[in-house]
């Protein structure tokens, strides 16, 4: 969300009006995302550990899939809502630097390179492990710089914890005393892929190609 400020007076020489402001700040923003999910896709090379030392922990268990509920912005979400679709599911957060970003840009791409069909048959749920920033508001934001259909959940720290446990997903909190943000949660990066009855059928490492993505996706709608 954006911080209130004051008009500046329209009498002011050289100020730029309201209207145009409207048309102008969306515009840069869009310009300035497209910049850095190019730079993701095409020139970060990822690391265990990412900036600030934050860092992607391994899976913390097997993951053996299963149901869960968690709230939208919209009300609430199960898995289950989505049987007859492939769905992608991801755990993490909105003020992550830079792994979230990364595996979020990567697979809004791959959604991007398939046809109308074929993307009516997919549903990508971003789980943030960090409820106590996260609000549905701002989740629900966040999931959409990257592809409209991107559904971002969470819910109370039990419930999150729940849902993760069911696929393995580890995260912490790591405190920064010496940033603004407080903390960090360091947490694994692995993308789940659900097949159209609910069942977990594959784990995508951190920064999986989009290529393969899509590859994985397809062999599953035509089955």
């Amino acid at each position: 969300m954006f911080d209130r400020f004051s008009l500046p007076p329209q009498t002011r020489p050289g100020a730029v009006s309201w209207p145009r402001r409207a048309v102008l700040v969306p515009a840069l923003l869009v310009v300035g995302l497209s910049v850095v999910l190019a730079w993701l896709l095409w020139a970060w090379q990822p690391g265990v550990e990412g900036n600030g030392g934050h860092r992607r922990p391994d899976l913390a268990s097997a993951p053996e899939g299963g149901d869960f509920t968690l709230q939208s912005v919209s009300g609430p979400v199960s898995l289950s809502d989505f049987r007859g679709k492939v769905v992608l599911l991801y755990f993490g957060y909105t003020a992550c630097p830079d792994i979230c970003p990364t595996n979020l840009a990567i697979i809004a791409y791959a959604l991007k390179q398939l046809s109308p069909a074929e993307r009516a048959q997919v549903q990508v749920l971003f789980v943030s492990v960090d409820p106590a920033r996260d609000a549905l508001e701002r989740l629900a934001e966040y999931a959409a710089y990257f592809d409209p259909g991107i559904l971002g959940i969470t819910g109370s720290d039990a419930a999150v914890a729940a849902a993760a446990e069911r696929y393995g997903a580890a995260y912490r909190r790591t405190e920064q005393s010496a940033s603004a943000m407080g903390y960090l949660v360091d947490h694994s990066a692995f993308t789940y892929v659900i097949d159209q009855h609910g069942e977990l059928v594959d784990t995508l490492a951190h920064a999986t190609p989009a290529q393969v993505i899509i590859n994985r996706l397809r062999g599953l709608f035509r089955a």
